[in-house]
């Protein structure tokens, strides 16, 4: 790991694989709350309706999914028992529905998860992500994300919207990323961000070998027929993307040529090295999403790594650049395919 001081006007005016649009810095986390028992008697005016619909309409803060997920666990009782969902009230039942957090609301809560900070000062923090964690709690990962584990490391980030997160890497990304300490750092980082002032370069392992230099000026947009994908679009939707990259050696992993790729983002979108990189038809080694499936055995996910970061501080305003080694495993890659490391 390295940390340089460079001027400002060698500074690469790139990107993250972040969705600018999806930046917030409205709103706090918020502590959880307690969920109070409901204590109901049922009025006769609802005599031959089911005990869910009944529901649906004397507790509208809570969706009827829910409800029913709770009637058939057991956490309604209906004059002391347990009851169905299609049960039909006559009125006069009492009914105490005990209400339980769903997944998502327990998503801003802090986990002791491992961190590797390898920065930090009272405005800001540089960490190394490994491959395998989610940044941000979503559909499907509402727990064990980088969030929860600054929130349990830092618990003063839970007065910093997003706990101080301004740019994201892929799940299976490996790499350099920096938090925001503060509001008004945060808000600067954003700023920088949205300025393209912020450099950011990544080795990726692709197949094949593309030319020895060169960029993709192509807009992105959501996949026409799979959500999980993003894809180069002519669409109206379609946002600007443009990467450029340098080949930085050759090798073979079996009887497949491969390339290390530094890339470089003048724009952050989604997605944006996997897409622009298979568009050229160059997909990463182990990107299953995009890429090779039958070659997925070579490595277990995507060859991706953010290795080198450079912002202007948010409080001294001098450039500041970190640089960290290629991952092990990544290194085992490439020393499998007979290639230099860099």
């Amino acid at each position: 790991m390295a940390i340089n001081v460079i001027p400002k006007d060698e500074m690469i005016l790139t990107d993250t694989e972040l969705e600018l649009d999806e930046i917030e810095l409205e709103g706090q986390i918020k502590p959880i709350q307690q969920l109070e028992p409901i204590s109901l008697r049922l009025p006769d005016s609802i005599c031959g309706d089911r005990l869910d619909k009944v529901l649906s309409k004397l507790v509208p803060q809570y969706s009827r999914g829910r409800l029913q997920q709770w009637i058939e666990e057991g956490y309604v009782q209906v004059d002391g028992h347990p009851s169905k969902i299609k049960t039909i009230m006559l009125g006069g039942e009492n009914v105490v529905i005990e209400p339980q957090a769903a997944l998502e609301d327990n998503a801003f809560i802090a986990e002791d998860i491992p961190l590797n900070i390898i920065f930090e000062d009272d405005a800001i923090l540089v960490l190394n992500k490994p491959a395998g964690l989610v940044v941000h709690p979503g559909a499907g990962n509402w727990s064990g994300t980088l969030l929860n584990g600054l929130l349990f490391h830092r618990p003063a980030l839970a007065a910093v919207p997003r706990a101080g997160i301004v740019h994201r890497l892929d799940k299976d990304t490996s790499g350099l990323m920096v938090v925001a300490k503060t509001l008004t750092a945060q808000t600067e980082l954003v700023r920088q961000l949205q300025a393209r002032t912020v450099k950011r370069e990544y080795s990726a392992l692709v197949w094949g070998t593309p030319n020895a230099s060169g960029t993709v000026d192509a807009a992105m947009a959501r996949h026409s027929r799979d959500r999980l994908k993003m894809a180069v679009s002519f669409s109206i939707l379609a946002k600007p993307a443009i990467t450029h990259f340098q080949r930085v050696s050759t090798g073979m992993l079996e009887r497949f040529s491969v390339s290390l790729v530094a890339c470089h983002l003048e724009t952050g979108r989604t997605h944006q090295i996997r897409v622009h990189m298979q568009s050229l038809g160059f997909p990463l080694v182990g990107d299953t999403l995009y890429g090779k499936q039958h070659l997925a055995r070579f490595f277990p996910r995507q060859a991706l790594q953010a290795r080198k970061l450079g912002l202007i501080h948010p409080v001294s305003n001098l450039p500041v650049e970190w640089s960290i080694p290629l991952e092990a495993d990544f290194i085992d890659l490439l020393e499998r395919a007979g290639m230099p490391l860099p």
